[in-house]
């Protein structure tokens, strides 16, 4: 789910919604040059190889496929090799490609994740990673394309585990094991390190991977991951329901004044105002008091009713039982409010989990969920997926004993996938293994003001998080802030050291508040490296 979905539920073309990785750090080793043919490759456990087949590719500018389309420029030459796995008895087929530098291997590897149903890249973070000198991997799963569904039910109209196993977890694993393999038959060695890089969808497989395999790689890049996925994959349809049990559905301008009288309320609370909210945890703007204010929208004016801001409220508070228990978080203060809540479209993703994983129903009418319905589904889909997908066991211990660096971003005003999630999750990896600085020591979290879903290095954001986390796995520099430039709530750019949680921004009192230079990080840690 990275930022081509916002387009998708805005219904507008997606040519450049693809998530970018970083450039890496300077290469280690010297280059090396071969002849590009198919290896002998040995069948991950559980598995059958099917085929192996290599392609020498001239490279250029490589155009991504399906609906998440986007482009690099600028690809050396690259030997592209495609196994194909079956799980027998399974009747599945994943596609693992690996794509080789022809010339300048940097001596690294990356595994590449998916966004929203895409189990892997399709193709421009592959062309990025060999730009880059690294031999990249990817594999399809044996699932289809970022909103493709079709592969949820089999012909009897009972979910797929074999695909949504693939899917959910063994295939990332196999496409770790597989890419290696081909690395080492094509190159003569193996190589020296191996990172994972994924954003949404990705960012999850990276957890998965330090959850369950985690000597497959010495670096992951999980960024605003879609861990706890049964549970906020539901809450993402609280917007249309409550505004269709309150039948009231402001409109897109309407949402946007919302958020931007919150956003201006709460900026000040880092002490100046700088058009970011860097602690909307801090933030308690009452949507009422935009009760009778007009709005413009579209030439016609509109005056903000009381029932628009009880809809609002209930949408930023998030989704609750009717007893009151909250089950999830809520949007965000400074997210788009529209992107969720477009009136008679529900975003596509979680309306397809919920039709088709949870309620096993294609032709569910989702403007029909009560709120106790609602809460039902939540729990449903928790009970049925947590195991399978949840990606929330905060067990890292075999992570951190391979001795492997785990690095996270998430933006503060993701539409699609809240940041309180992944606090959450956090907090708990602490509470499991001795707190705060000794989690610090392998798994830092840093949260970005301002930041849509996966927005940094998309136009919304820059950062060199790839590099962050090499400079961290190879040479031991842990980053205690992720500098990033950001975009404020008034369209200028600015810069900012993103503090690794629980830290947060604080201005200094004096200095260019567009510069990084003018605030701190504070909050309960020591400033170890």
């Amino acid at each position: 789910m990275r930022r081509l979905l916002t387009a998708v539920a805005a219904g507008v073309p997606l040519a450049a919604a693809v998530y970018l990785p970083a450039a890496s750090a300077e290469p280690r080793t010297g280059s090396a040059s071969f002849a590009c043919s198919a290896p002998s490759v040995v069948a991950p456990a559980g598995t059958e190889v099917e085929d192996v087949a290599a392609d020498r590719q001239e490279g250029g500018t490589i155009a991504g496929t399906g609906v998440l389309g986007g482009s690099v420029s600028g690809v050396p030459a690259f030997c592209e090799v495609t196994v194909t796995l079956t799980h027998p008895g399974d009747d599945d087929r994943a596609r693992v490609r690996t794509w080789l530098p022809v010339n300048g291997w940097n001596g690294r590897f990356q595994g590449l994740g998916g966004a929203a149903y895409l189990a892997g890249d399709n193709n421009v973070g592959l062309g990025t990673a060999v730009k880059n000198g690294y031999a990249a991997v990817t594999t399809d799963a044996g699932v289809g394309d970022a909103l493709d569904t079709s592969w949820a039910l089999n012909s009897a109209g009972q979910v797929n585990t074999a695909l949504l196993k693939n899917f959910a977890s063994r295939s990332q694993h196999e496409a770790a094991v597989v890419g290696k393999e081909v690395v080492d038959a094509v190159y003569g060695e193996g190589p020296a390190y191996s990172y994972f890089n994924g954003c949404s969808t990705g960012g999850r497989q990276g957890y998965m991977e330090a959850q369950r395999h985690p000597d497959d790689y010495d670096g992951i890049l999980a960024a605003a991951p879609a861990v706890n996925w049964p549970e906020f994959e539901v809450a993402t349809l609280w917007p249309q329901v409550v505004m269709n049990n309150e039948k009231t559905y402001p409109s897109k301008c309407e949402f946007a004044a919302f958020t931007t009288a919150a956003v201006k309320t709460c900026d000040a609370l880092d002490g100046v105002k700088d058009g970011l909210v860097d602690d909307p945890a801090r933030c308690d703007f009452d949507p009422r008091r935009l009760i009778g204010t007009k709005v413009v929208c579209d030439g016609r004016e509109l005056t903000v009713t009381a029932a628009d801001a009880a809809v609002v409220r209930k949408i930023w508070d998030g989704p609750r039982t009717a007893s009151g228990r909250k089950l999830w978080a809520g949007v965000p203060i400074g997210a788009d409010l529209s992107a969720l809540a477009t009136p008679g479209a529900p975003f596509p993703v979680p309306a397809d989990w919920v039709r088709l994983w949870v309620a096993k129903d294609p032709s569910l009418d989702l403007s029909t969920i009560t709120y106790s319905r609602f809460a039902r589904l939540f729990e449903q889909s928790r009970a049925e997926y947590d195991k399978v997908i949840g990606t929330a066991d905060p067990d890292l211990s075999g992570f951190r004993r391979s001795g492997g660096k785990l690095l996270s971003w998430h933006g503060l005003d993701d539409q699609y996938i809240p940041a309180e999630g992944t606090v959450k999750y956090r907090e708990e990896v602490e509470r499991k293994l001795g707190g705060t600085e000794r989690v610090d020591d392998f798994y830092r979290l840093f949260l970005a003001p301002g930041t849509v879903h996966c927005g940094l290095n998309k136009g919304d954001g820059t950062t060199d998080d790839l590099g962050a986390l090499t400079a961290w796995v190879e040479h031991g520099k842990a980053p205690r802030t992720l500098p990033a430039g950001l975009i404020s709530a008034e369209g200028e750019q600015v810069t900012r050291n993103l503090c690794r949680y629980p830290q947060v921004i604080r201005y200094r009192g004096h200095g260019d508040p567009a510069l990084a230079t003018s605030f701190r990080c504070v909050g309960g840690l020591t400033e170890h490296p």
